[in-house]
């Protein structure tokens, strides 16, 4: 059990400090949870989908991809001539992401190329990279846009014409453009893509001669047609036309929502599964959902003690924002389970190994970093979204450095990380964020203090944790060296 416990410490180390300076800093704010928390929760939205997306090179093999802030500078050439074109609202914001995907595309494939010439330094050279791109941004926004394509727009270009301005105002355009989608409109459109998703499962199951559980299909259309029919109801219709959601009625649904779903399951099991031909094994263990209700009932019981009450009503969460963040945990998940995950999981152990199983290294790292090129841009354009300005020339430079610091303080590595050390390491590196200026105010009368400490703790995790790996990268073949002495000896012994 001791040593179990060490384990646990010394694994978690990183994390374990962070809740303790984060909880020492909050107490040393003098800060309420009310304020703290929903400060929290706005900026969970803002930066988690743009740290997920580091997830998938680290999976490759390819560690802390400091590239990402060229996806950042292919949304933000989107975003300036979607503004430019006067493109506004959610339509304005899904032309802008459509915009940016190819861009972003492109430029995934050139750092991915150029990853593959540079094996083993991908993290110094994707940190050169970008100074160079940084280059070439400015070069675009100072010169080409006015000097070679002619602009006319000037409250977004220079006087002279030539150049962009520092800042972009997005109150006009695509400020809170995915935050304010409504909740009724979300619904609509999970209904219908359900709709298209299930008659696109028939029809390819028809044209391969496949068996179709008829039962299974039409319990589960059912029990859709019936979730969509609720929303006719003015009650039920009123709530969902908001376009934020608190935090308090996300927890009351949520729990509603995993008792429904546990009795949906036990109705499945024993009306479907039970009587079908060609049911499995019985995986369905009464004494689980029994302890996911119990687990509903206690977290509902909890929202009536005052304290956490107050905190629960103070923020309002963008529903539209979190579900592409939630979106966004399940395709790293699925992704996984598919040959191409399974690929980058092999590369990322082994290129030798990989090679010798007939796996295309180049093209698997090439691929990994599109992906993360390509969600890196799109989180870049929900961070502007909800911020509703655009720094020109600045919004970007940061991205790498704040994104790869929230991943390591949640527990990843160079070599690993998940969906919960990312939103983990979100949550410590915020929270020390909100309140870091404010615990140097109070303890020490200036809170030019707090900020330098949480710039250099950013700074810190960064450095430590690539201390730490190319210390495990000497150490590992002492110790392959040491093992083969070992062997060779006892070898030797034997004779």
């Amino acid at each position: 059990m001791n040593k179990k416990i060490k384990d646990f410490l010394f694994q978690n180390k990183v994390v374990i400090l962070f809740v303790i300076l984060c909880v020492g800093a909050t107490i040393a704010s003098k800060q309420p949870l009310t304020f703290v928390i929903p400060e929290l929760f706005t900026r969970i939205a803002r930066n988690s989908f743009i740290v997920l997306s580091l997830i998938i090179p680290v999976i490759a093999g390819m560690g802390l991809n400091f590239g990402i802030v060229i996806g950042a500078m292919a949304a933000q050439i989107a975003l300036f001539l979607t503004t430019y074109w006067g493109l506004t609202g959610i339509s304005g914001f899904i032309a802008t992401v459509a915009l940016a995907t190819p861009f972003s595309v492109l430029f995934g494939y050139l750092v991915g190329r150029l990853f593959n010439r540079a094996k083993g330094s991908e993290m110094i050279c994707g940190l050169v990279l970008g100074y160079l791109a940084e280059g070439f941004y400015q070069f675009i926004f100072l010169f080409v846009f006015g000097g070679i394509i002619a602009m006319n727009n000037p409250t977004l270009m220079i006087a002279t014409g030539v150049g962009v301005k520092n800042t972009i105002d997005l109150k006009d355009t695509v400020k809170y453009a995915l935050d304010t989608v409504p909740m009724l409109t979300i619904l609509e459109i999970g209904f219908y893509v359900f709709l298209i998703a299930t008659a696109c499962s028939l029809g390819i199951k028809f044209f391969k001669k496949q068996a179709v559980d008829w039962k299974k299909t039409g319990l589960t259309v059912g029990i859709a047609v019936v979730i969509y029919g609720l929303s006719f109801i003015k009650p039920i219709e009123q709530f969902l036309s908001a376009d934020r959601l608190l935090l308090l009625s996300a927890v009351e649904v949520l729990c509603f929502a995993t008792v429904v779903w546990q009795v949906l399951q036990f109705v499945l099991f024993k009306v479907v599964k039970k009587n079908s031909e060609d049911a499995g094994p019985n995986t369905y263990d009464p004494r689980r959902s029994l302890a996911y209700i119990g687990a509903a009932a206690v977290v509902y019981g909890l929202t009536y003690i005052p304290a956490l009450y107050n905190v629960l009503i103070m923020v309002k969460l963008p529903v539209m924002t979190y579900l592409c963040i939630a979106a966004l945990c399940g395709f790293n998940n699925i992704l996984l389970r598919t040959r191409l995950g399974q690929n980058m999981r092999t590369v990322g152990q082994s290129r030798v190994v990989a090679n010798a199983a007939g796996i295309n290294v180049d093209r698997t790292r090439i691929i990994a970093m599109i992906f993360s090129t390509v969600l890196a841009s799109w989180g870049q354009l929900i961070f502007l979204q909800n911020v509703g300005t655009m720094s020109t020339y600045g919004a970007h430079t940061q991205v790498g450095q704040f994104a790869i610091a929230a991943l390591l303080v949640g527990g990843a590595s160079v070599q690993k990380a998940t969906n919960k050390q990312a939103l983990l390491g979100i949550v410590l590196f915020h929270t020390l964020f909100i309140v870091s200026p404010l615990a140097g105010k109070e303890l020490f009368g200036d809170p030019v203090i707090g900020e330098y400490f949480r710039v250099f703790v950013s700074y810190g995790v960064i450095a430590m944790a690539l201390a730490m790996h190319a210390w495990k990268k000497v150490a590992k073949p002492k110790e392959e060296d040491s093992v083969s002495i070992d062997e060779s000896d006892s070898q030797i012994l034997r004779v």
